[in-house]
């Protein structure tokens, strides 16, 4: 798998097929990585079309390399900036899952003139403020604050490993509190029994971004990873009328 030093000796892994603009890039979630099942048949849809797509690992996930305890929100940004910037050129199509979502914003707000549109998965803006430091006990915020990380079993198998820094640097990238000067076409997709990200993030979102071209799909019976053949339906759907203009 190719990759690509960052400048400080880390090197971020990722998968580009060449084709035309606009370029289809997908962002994956936290302690997710561009090998799972929406990051794959987009990029084989992408293709389909003969667009060019760009998947890809932050430092820390996946292929790429990094310890996982070393990245923030910002840095995992500043990771999908940097790949962006050297493999694509003209306009892009953001696809960002979870936390994808979040980063999908801010790539969006660094990169406005190249955004054409952008498209959230349960995308989770502000997650580590809005949730993961409230749904932590006390003890456990102790913990952060004294020894700068906590190590808990992940809901989805393992060990989720959450740090001061993650949790201070989200704060600084927080998206939901001010009005979000996106003006492109935005497409939100998300299920109602997700219990990890709330649908109404979603509402929140759309609130918050200055496009008046925004629309929210919900899926009554889908959780979190919207991965099921029926959600990647509906996202191909959503995806579909930008890549065939």
């Amino acid at each position: 798998m190719p990759s690509i030093d960052r400048g400080d000796g880390i090197h971020l892994a990722y998968e580009l097929t060449l084709g035309r603009s606009p370029t289809l890039v997908f962002l994956p979630g936290f302690m997710s990585d561009m090998t799972g099942d929406k990051a794959t048949m987009l990029a084989a849809f992408a293709t389909e079309h003969g667009h060019a797509s760009l998947r890809l690992d932050y430092a820390g996930h996946g292929a790429s390399q990094g310890q996982f305890e070393h990245g923030t929100v910002g840095r995992w940004a500043a990771d999908a900036l940097f790949l962006i910037d050297r493999l694509t050129q003209g306009p892009i199509i953001l696809v960002g899952s979870s936390m994808g979502g979040w980063i999908a914003l801010l790539v969006g707000l660094a990169r406005p003139e190249r955004l054409q549109a952008l498209i959230g998965v349960a995308a989770a803006p502000d997650f580590t403020e809005d949730l993961m430091w409230p749904g932590l006990p006390e003890p456990a915020r102790q913990t952060i604050m004294r020894d700068g990380l906590i190590r808990i079993p992940s809901a989805y198998g393992g060990t989720q490993i959450i740090t001061r820094a993650l949790i201070e640097d989200g704060r600084r990238h927080l998206v939901l509190r001010a009005p979000i000067p996106l003006k492109i076409p935005i497409r939100l997709l998300h299920g109602q029994q997700d219990s990890a990200v709330p649908w109404q993030t979603a509402l929140r979102i759309a609130e918050q971004v200055q496009s008046a071209d925004v629309e929210i799909h919900l899926i009554k019976d889908a959780a979190h990873r919207i991965s099921r053949p029926n959600d990647l339906a509906a996202l191909r759907s959503l995806v579909a009328p930008f890549l065939t203009l």
